[in-house]
């Protein structure tokens, strides 16, 4: 389709020398000799291009500009004014209203020809533009529902509740930084007195991530036969796998290549009878035991990041852990907080918090860290997921 152009001049003659270069070249054309049924013609038809004179009877050209730019049904419409006048005063007036172009009279073919062109040019690609913006803005709208709807899966693979564990109780924040983030944790009962904890980062952020962690979270299930392995043994025929045993399966299962992501992992086994931890980290910030008294134990064997395929082993250790002490685990996202001056939160504040709270119950303590952290930041958004466990320890242990 030919685009359509409306010429606006009381002169006559003007008109149809217009109207005859115009044609030539294959557009459509209207035409209007006044100022008012020009705005009325051009409302009903809503050309690609409008040919404005700028002295004309009822209502001149800038008046006529000013009221089609503030007509939202015309206001994309480009405006060449048409003028004897050759101000530089008289250009800027009619730019300034919203003019795109000026052309003076006596007419020259070739430039207004050039003008016509440069303009409806600029329009079709502003359309496009637009049209591309706009099928943009409804992919993100589908891209988001998506991302809000894998957010809820992921957060369906968090602890729903806390668990029932003799005499310790358990409590815990996760922030992710976007709707969808690299950090997951679960607590397991692996058989009447012994629960698997684990916390895991995976490098990055968004879907690919979370991809992983799904997967590794399904892994770590008691019934998948990675914490748990059968055994020719008498009832229950099986037998809790170590921390060091754990990391090294998940290591050979997931190597770099596979995803093109690695992860840090801590992971946890709690005898609620002995009050006994063995554990082993793989890279991962290490768990801190915060005593009664408040002193900070950090729980630090273990080896290198997820994904080297068994290149180094993976150390364990082992403590022991008494009524009123507390277990922190945690992401590196704490740490790592950002104040809006682009300072990092830092382990040695982090750990003065958790002093200061010792004696707080441990839901509480969970609380103040990140109330802490955020006052500290001045609410700056965390620019990596923020994940924070915290058990406390009441009973009689051994």
């Amino acid at each position: 389709m030919s685009e359509k152009i409306c010429i606006v001049d009381d002169n006559l003659v003007n008109r149809k020398l217009l109207a005859g270069i115009l044609k030539r070249e294959g557009y459509e054309f209207l035409e209007a000799e006044d100022g008012e049924a020009a705005v009325d013609l051009i409302l009903k038809e809503l050309p690609d291009l409008v040919l404005l004179d700028v002295m004309m009877p009822k209502k001149d050209g800038y008046q006529v500009c000013e009221e089609l730019k503030r007509d939202q049904r015309s206001a994309h419409i480009p405006i060449i004014f048409l003028s004897a006048k050759t101000q530089v005063e008289d250009k800027i007036k009619g730019l300034d209203l919203g003019g795109a172009d000026y052309v003076t009279k006596p007419f020259d073919r070739g430039e207004v020809l050039a003008r016509v062109r440069t303009q409806l040019n600029i329009a079709r690609l502003t359309k496009e533009v637009l049209e591309a913006n706009e099928e943009l803005m409804r992919k993100q709208r589908r891209l988001n529902e998506d991302l809000e709807a894998a957010a809820g899966i992921q957060q369906s693979l968090l602890p729903q509740e806390p668990p029932d564990m003799e005499d310790v109780a358990v409590a815990w924040r996760f922030m992710p930084c976007e709707s969808i983030g690299g950090d997951i944790f679960n607590v397991v009962r692996l058989d009447e007195r012994h629960w698997g904890i684990y916390m895991l980062d995976v490098s990055g952020h968004g879907v690919p991530s979370a991809l992983v962690t799904v997967s590794v979270s399904q892994m770590l299930l008691p019934h998948r036969g990675l914490l748990l392995k059968k055994a020719m043994t008498p009832p229950p025929y099986y037998k809790i796998r170590s921390p060091a045993e754990v990391l090294n399966l998940l290591d050979w299962e997931y190597p770099i290549e596979r995803f093109n992501k690695y992860f840090t992992i801590t992971y946890l086994i709690l005898d609620v009878k002995e009050g006994l931890i063995r554990y082993s980290n793989a890279a991962h910030p290490p768990p801190i035991l915060v005593r009664r008294d408040g002193t900070l134990e950090l729980l630090e064997k273990g080896g290198t990041i997820i994904g080297m395929g068994g290149m180094l082993p993976f150390e364990e250790g082992e403590k022991r852990v008494e009524p009123g002490d507390k277990l922190v685990v945690y992401t590196d996202g704490i740490v790592e907080y950002e104040d809006r001056q682009g300072r990092f939160y830092g382990e040695e504040r982090f750990h003065g918090v958790l002093k200061g709270l010792r004696k707080r119950p441990i839901s509480e303590l969970i609380d103040g860290v990140i109330d802490a952290l955020m006052d500290y930041g001045d609410h700056n958004p965390p620019r990596d997921d923020v994940t924070l466990l915290g058990f406390e320890f009441r009973g009689e242990a051994g």
